[in-house]
């Protein structure tokens, strides 16, 4: 069996043990971890969690690590189109050869404790970042917080980005219920950073960590555009590529974690300028025009992004729209409508969940709306249309799928399984 046949082979078995579906709790992956050594007690471990813009937070704050000279890991969960871009050290991505061999010893100890998928991405994560010697590990927090896998590591400082209805047929359908899982991640007299909205901060501060609201410390922001934003927090200004007052207030938080670090804030500054963070308002140049590609899956996240278009200047454009179907796609819908000019409809040909878009149409009536089978076919239409600036979002799965193909690479692989 060749490398890349043996590659496959693991994801296989990887991907496979998703058929055990999403079974919160502990007590498998502590076992887990301590069948491996307990990786994770040779770094010291930040958790990221939040409804959404935990993945660019975790992004900015270990380029901000970097920066300071901080030998830093990189967890982050899904991948858009290949598996080893969850674990990141120092800013580079892990070759396939180093996951493999990992994944290889981390196989027997998940099957002789049961290990879910997360799990083992999990501990697996803090295999590699051991092995490859990290100090400080940003973990990105998948479902929830208090029973999510991540939690088994014992963070120095945990973060917080924000609360929002999702996942609520395991995390609870009101804000304060969501509240209560994901502050499950902060620890008793321990730091920790929050951006969460008033009406649930109480219970923040009820965990007993040493806590740091972001409105407490956030002096202003100014929003520049197409080149980011400039945020101001007591102790440091900085500038940001991220866009939007989304993207400005996810590095603030990240800023000020990092200076609950101890970085100075010349790490803090350079850090911010230097992350990168695909999938979320990126810009991709394609056939003569701009592709923007955004994550928005939920409809916070939708409202968001429609926000932040109009912050950019941006008038109704053509849409290119997939999403899940077990996700509120009337919400992300219903938020999206006002920012498209017409609605190019398709699925990801790897998502398990895809809703069928031709029942999505209605969604988004009064609009002129195309239905397509593929990707590729809806970036066909899209192409005809000529337009200077275009949106695709509604699903990471959509934008895994779709990337390769504006950048002009490969096409998405077997690994775009979450």
């Amino acid at each position: 069996m060749g490398r890349q046949e043996a590659w496959q082979a693991e994801l296989d078995w990887l991907f496979a043990r998703q058929r055990f579906g999403v079974h919160p709790g502990l007590g498998r992956v502590q076992a887990l971890l301590a069948r491996l050594g307990d990786p994770q007690a040779s770094f010291r471990t930040v958790l990221v969690g939040g409804t959404n813009g935990k993945g660019s937070t975790a992004a900015t704050l270990a380029a901000m690590l970097r920066a300071g000279g901080v030998r830093v890991g990189l967890f982050t969960s899904p991948h858009l189109t290949r598996f080893t871009e969850r674990f990141v050290v120092d800013g580079q991505e892990l070759p396939e050869d180093v996951v493999a061999a990992a994944l290889a010893r981390v196989r027997p100890e998940a099957e002789a404790v049961e290990a879910s998928f997360f799990e083992i991405v999990t501990a697996l994560g803090a295999l590699l970042f051991a092995q490859a010697g990290v100090q400080v590990a940003v973990m990105e927090v998948g479902l929830g917080g208090r029973l999510d896998s991540t939690n088994a590591l014992d963070p120095v400082l945990s973060v917080v980005t924000n609360v929002a209805l999702d996942h609520t047929e395991f995390l609870g359908d009101t804000l304060e219920a969501i509240a209560g899982e994901k502050a499950g991640i902060l620890r008793a007299g321990r730091p920790a950073v929050v951006g969460v909205a008033p009406q649930v901060q109480s219970i923040f501060a009820a965990q007993g960590a040493d806590l740091w609201r972001l409105d407490d410390h956030l002096l202003g922001t100014r929003l520049l555009g197409w080149e980011g934003a400039q945020v101001t927090l007591r102790g440091v200004t900085l500038s940001t590529p991220l866009l939007g007052a989304h993207g400005a207030r996810n590095a603030a938080l990240a800023a000020l974690a990092a200076l609950r670090l101890g970085l100075p804030a010349e790490a803090v500054t350079r850090g911010a300028a230097s992350v990168q963070w695909p999938g979320r308002l990126e810009v991709i140049a394609w056939q003569g025009g701009r592709v923007l590609l955004d994550g928005a899956h939920n409809p916070d996240g939708a409202r968001a992004l429609a926000s932040a278009l109009r912050e950019l200047g941006v008038g109704p454009l053509p849409l290119v729209f997939g999403a899940a179907g077990d996700k509120d796609i009337s919400g992300v819908a219903s938020a999206l409508r006002s920012c498209a000019s017409e609605v190019i409809l398709t699925r990801a040909a790897l998502s398990p969940r895809a809703a069928d878009p031709q029942a999505l149409a209605s969604l988004f009536a009064g609009l002129p709306v195309t239905v397509t089978d593929s990707p590729a076919a809806a970036l066909a239409v899209l192409a005809a249309r000529h337009a200077p600036l275009a949106l695709v979002c509604g699903s990471l799965y959509l934008l895994g799928e779709v990337r390769p193909l504006l950048l002009g690479e490969a096409g998405a692989s077997r690994e775009r399984w979450q």
